[in-house]
């Protein structure tokens, strides 16, 4: 595909699509529930349709309309045996949450998915889920798909886990909904809390006491009306380019405003980025607000500790943003990159050189010189299938002059099916 490049401006408005964390789980969570659960502005991109493909597998009728999704939950006991293997294509959070909730299931399930999803770890959910009393085997020992997993009585724990995320502890938590007892996570960071909040509208319950969450199982939840808000991972796209775009202004609409999520706005306020949140209000549970940028004179910054957390899909946008920013930018603590759907790390190194970029890879991040003029005569970048490293690109061809094309566009349809029409309709206002 042939990017847009030497963009003059951009300029418009636009409502990107539905929270990614927040579409998968409120499919599962609906699925679990006693009664109908409707879900609106629900992201209709590969990864959120491999969740409803498992749940139908499981049993559970899901009827979708677009970004409209209506699931009949089927209550306690309510999953089913599947009769065929349970494939969750590029979708971690689809295999992890899912194996917390098949945990708790009296029945055998297989789970598979693609290329990628075969590399990345399991065995920082499978080995908390074995102690609570799940026979879990697959490739490695069940560090790797595909796994087999075999649920029913489960016991509490009380987890301590060495890393923090959402998708660890939103397993354990999930399977914490089916034993008998009190399960707690404790994490060494606070990571995207949109399991409680979601527990919660459901009709659930869960506490949080710093940096421990615990659940008291087991627990009945109620379906119920989810408005999903646009998801700012993808807004960050955006918000970037109108940074760093000359002439630019961008106004992005129902965004996601979760204080978990929005270290990517922190990052931009220090870097000195124009940037204006208004109309803030809570749809359901969640913080949303419109969000405008323009262009600015960007500044380097460190970041690290527990901020990582906060903007880890955002980092390959955040490390071209340093390319652009006067001074030495230094990303650390974000090993968690490299078991990613590519090695986050090295894929943003490689292709970012391709422009030209003064760029380093560390064993925990990047080593970013700005401010660095982006050149692209005649260059081939690849997404290496990773949707975040094909729109960074994207957004990095609109700095560059020259011509660029890219490689495997198609992995954009993950999150954001529609991103390269929306980005065009910006260099076009």
């Amino acid at each position: 595909m042939q990017l847009p490049t030497n963009v003059s401006s951009l300029r418009g408005t636009l409502e990107v699509p539905g929270d990614k964390s927040i579409s998968h789980r409120a499919v599962m969570l609906g699925a679990l529930a006693s009664g109908r659960t409707v879900i609106d502005h629900f992201l209709s991109g590969a990864d959120c349709l491999s969740t409803i493909d498992c749940f139908r597998r499981l049993g559970v009728d899901i009827r979708r309309d677009g970004t409209h999704v209506v699931v009949e939950g089927a209550g306690p006991g309510g999953l089913r045996e599947p009769s065929a293997v349970l494939d969750v294509g590029n979708s971690g959070t689809t295999a992890r949450l899912l194996l917390g909730i098949l945990a708790g299931q009296p029945f055998h399930a297989c789970l598979i998915g693609d290329e990628s999803i075969a590399k990345r770890p399991m065995a920082r959910v499978t080995k908390p889920l074995r102690e609570m009393g799940a026979h879990i085997d697959g490739r490695d020992g069940g560090n790797y798909t595909p796994l087999s997993i075999r649920g029913g009585a489960l016991r509490p724990l009380r987890y301590t886990s060495p890393i923090a995320s959402a998708q660890v502890k939103s397993a354990i938590l999930l399977a914490g909904l089916f034993a008998d007892g009190v399960t707690s996570v404790t994490e060494p960071h606070r990571s995207r809390d949109h399991t409680e909040r979601m527990v919660r509208l459901f009709g659930g319950e869960m506490k949080v006491d710093g940096l421990t969450v615990s659940v008291a199982g087991p627990q009945r939840l109620r379906g119920t009306h989810v408005y999903v808000p646009g998801d700012i991972s993808s807004a960050a796209f955006f918000l970037a380019a109108g940074a760093i775009v000359p002439n630019s202004e961008i106004t992005l609409k129902n965004v996601g405003l979760n204080p978990t999520r929005t270290g990517i706005i922190d990052v931009l306020t220090q870097m000195g980025a124009e940037i204006a949140i208004e109309h803030v209000r809570h749809e359901d549970t969640e913080p949303v607000g419109d969000i405008t940028v323009r262009t600015s004179a960007l500044g380097a910054v460190e970041i690290g500790g527990d901020l990582i957390p906060r903007l880890i899909d955002e980092i390959p946008i955040i490390a071209l943003l340093a390319t652009q920013a006067e001074g030495t930018t230094v990303i650390k603590d974000a090993s968690e990159l490299k078991v990613k759907e590519t090695n986050r790390i090295d894929t943003v190194v490689t292709e970012l050189k391709k422009f030209g970029a003064d760029i380093e890879a560390t064993d925990d991040g990047m080593i970013i010189r700005g401010k660095t003029p982006l050149a692209a005569d005649g260059i081939v970048v690849d997404s290496h299938g990773d949707h975040r490293i094909g729109m960074m690109l994207a957004i990095a061809a609109c700095c560059a002059k020259g011509t660029v094309r890219l490689e495997r566009p198609e992995a954009v349809a993950v999150s954001y099916p529609a991103f390269f029409s929306d980005l065009r309709s910006l260099v076009n206002g």
